[in-house]
């Protein structure tokens, strides 16, 4: 039996072996890639909206717009939303940056060197130039020689919301009925100048300064000429946050308004002059 099985096996291999390769056909392999995955919505990019669309709307919050803060007792250290870019070639405009972004924007402010003596820096605005924030600074005070004949200290233009108004020394309901109103402790010219007004109402002159964007032009007229700002910063504050009124060396403007619904909120706009 055994030899039986020898033999039956020997001769099934020889069998196999005389018939023609063609008779089985070649091998064919099918290797394909593997079909498109449907990934996720990226997660790195936020749409958001506030209650009353403020300033977060389709902000980036990844680390792409992420900043390390100034160094402590830098010339920026106290400026909201200042410092140097996480990842500076995802930085918003695709170039290393540092300064002010807001609104989802990527305009730029970069303030002068601390202990440079210099009060010139630069806003930069993707798609455009660069443009120089210059000015001597310093502080004017309100003189009688300074009011026009209709009691007004001077106009503030803003283009880009329709803006044009009367500003009137002092932020008490009389000034606010009238127009906008100057922080009586502020500079009217050099300097700082700090300005108030409603953002509802029959008077809301200040009711769409947080739509604005980084570079958006304002203009300022009084006796003493006509200046132009560039926005530089636009932020929610506390509403005993008087920070942003401090005297400065550079020509600067402030506008401050309530926030609607939020009372122990306040909407603070800040620009630097350009030229």
């Amino acid at each position: 039996m055994r030899k039986f099985t020898v033999i039956f096996s020997t001769l099934c291999l020889s069998l196999a072996l005389t018939i023609p390769a063609s008779a089985t056909g070649p091998l064919e392999y099918s290797i394909n890639a593997p079909g498109t995955p449907e990934y996720g919505k990226p997660s790195s990019f936020e749409v958001v909206h506030t209650a009353d669309n403020g300033a977060m709307k389709n902000e980036d919050v990844s680390k792409n717009a992420a900043l390390i803060p100034p160094g402590f007792g830098s010339y920026s250290a106290d400026t909201l939303n200042t410092g140097t870019p996480l990842t500076p070639n995802l930085a918003p405009g695709y170039q290393p940056v540092s300064g002010a972004v807001i609104n989802g924007g990527s305009g730029i402010i970069q303030p002068p060197a601390m202990g440079s003596g210099s009060s010139s820096g630069s806003v930069f605005v993707p798609g455009s130039s660069t443009v120089t924030v210059t000015g001597p600074g310093g502080y004017t005070k309100v003189t009688d020689d300074l009011y026009y004949t209709g009691g007004h200290l001077g106009t503030l233009k803003i283009p880009a919301i329709g803006l044009n108004v009367k500003i009137y020394q002092g932020t008490d309901s009389t000034a606010l009925k009238k127009g906008a109103g100057h922080f009586e402790d502020t500079s009217i010219w050099d300097g700082n100048v700090a300005l108030a007004a409603h953002n509802r109402g029959v008077t809301n002159h200040f009711g769409q300064i947080h739509t604005l964007e980084v570079g958006d032009k304002i203009t300022l007229t009084t006796r003493l000429g006509t200046r132009t700002y560039a926005v530089t910063s636009v932020s929610k504050v506390a509403e005993t946050d008087r920070s942003a009124l401090a005297p400065s060396t550079n020509n600067m403007i402030t506008l401050y308004t309530c926030v609607r619904d939020q009372r122990e909120q306040r909407w603070c706009v800040q620009g630097a002059e350009v030229r």
